[in-house]
C-alpha cells in the first residue's frame, strides 16, 4: 500500500508556497530549473524537511528532466495532488502550462498554511481540476488520497469519476450539507442522513442558490463569501497572442537578415536603416 502524506506543520506550508512562487519566477525569466533547484535549498526555512525535498527534486530533474516524477515520489511529504498537477503540465501533449501549475499549488500551500477546511480544500481542487481539464479520473484519485480528507471525505470523493457527468454541482453540495438536513427537519423532526453532511450550512445555502447555474459562479459565491482560494486559469487566448507574437517578431528578424544579406552580396548595405549604437550618437542629436 502506498505511502500517504501527513498532515504537515503550518510552517511546512509557508515554505512549500514560497518556494513554488521562486520556481514559478524564475522559471518565468528563464532560469535553468536545476539552478533555480539548487539555490532554493539553501533559501527556504532549514527548520522544516523542504530543503531535502527540493534536494531530491533536484536529482530528479538531473536524471529524468521532470518535476512531477519527483512529487510521486515523495508521497511522504508531497500530496497526490500536488504530484498530479505538475504531472499534468509536463504532459507533451498538455495545454496546462506549467506556470499555472504551480501557481495552483503556490495557493493551494499558502490556503494550508492559513487553516483550510475539508470543504474549502475540496472545492478548490474540484475546480481545479475542472477549469484547467486535467481529467477526472485521474485527478479525483489523487484528490481522495490527501491526508486531510477522513473516510467520509474519502467515500465522498472516490465515486465522483462516475457521478460527475450526471450531477449538478450545485446538488452535489446542497444535498450534503447541514442546510439540507436542517430543511429535512422542519418538515419531518425525525429525519436522520442516510449520509453525513460534508458542508456547512453557508456553504449549502450558497450551492441551493447555485443550482442549475453554471458551476463557475457558485466557485465565485464560495470564493466571495467564505474566503475561498481562488483558482488560476490560463488565457488559452492569450497564450495564443503570445505565440503570434514570437513569430510575428522572428519574421522580421528573419526580413532583417534577408537585407543584409542582399546587401553584402551587391556590396552597398546601408546601416542607417538599423540607427546609431549608443555609444556613436552624438550629444546633440538628443
Amino acid at each position: 500500500m502506498a505511502t500517504t502524506a501527513p498532515v504537515l506543520d503550518r510552517e511546512e506550508y509557508v515554505e512549500q508556497a514560497y518556494f513554488l512562487r521562486t520556481l514559478r519566477e524564475r522559471l518565468a525569466d528563464n532560469q535553468p530549473a536545476q539552478d533555480v533547484l539548487a539555490r532554493a535549498h539553501d533559501e527556504v526555512l532549514s527548520s522544516t524537511r523542504l530543503p531535502y525535498a527540493v534536494q531530491f527534486l533536484a536529482v530528479e530533474m538531473k536524471h529524468t528532466g521532470l518535476l512531477g516524477s519527483g512529487f510521486a515520489r515523495l508521497p511522504h511529504y508531497f500530496t497526490a495532488f500536488q504530484a498530479f498537477v505538475v504531472g499534468q503540465a509536463e504532459k507533451e501533449t498538455s495545454r496546462f502550462p506549467m506556470p499555472t501549475a504551480l501557481l495552483v499549488l503556490e495557493r493551494e500551500a499558502t490556503y494550508r498554511a492559513a487553516g483550510p477546511t475539508k470543504a474549502g480544500l475540496f472545492v478548490y481542487q474540484f475546480e481545479s481540476i475542472a477549469r484547467n481539464r486535467l481529467g477526472y479520473l485521474d485527478g479525483f484519485a489523487a484528490v481522495a488520497a490527501d491526508p486531510l480528507y477522513d473516510a467520509d471525505w474519502r467515500a465522498f470523493v472516490t465515486p465522483l469519476t462516475r457521478q460527475i457527468g450526471d450531477l449538478d454541482i450545485g446538488d452535489l453540495v446542497y444535498v450534503r450539507s447541514d442546510l439540507y438536513v436542517k430543511e429535512q427537519r422542519r418538515a419531518d423532526p425525525g429525519y436522520e442522513p442516510t449520509l453525513p453532511p460534508l458542508f456547512g450550512e453557508k456553504e449549502g445555502k450558497i450551492a441551493k442558490a447555485s443550482r442549475g447555474r453554471d458551476p463557475l459562479y457558485l466557485f465565485a459565491a464560495l470564493q466571495r463569501q467564505l474566503g475561498y482560494p481562488e483558482v488560476p486559469r490560463y488565457s488559452q487566448r492569450d497564450e495564443g497572442r503570445t505565440r503570434v507574437d514570437r513569430l510575428e517578431a522572428k519574421v522580421r528578424e528573419l526580413e532583417t537578415r534577408l537585407k543584409l544579406a542582399e546587401g553584402e552580396l551587391r556590396g552597398s548595405i546601408d546601416l542607417s536603416q538599423f540607427g546609431k549604437p549608443d555609444l556613436l550618437k552624438d550629444p546633440e542629436d538628443e
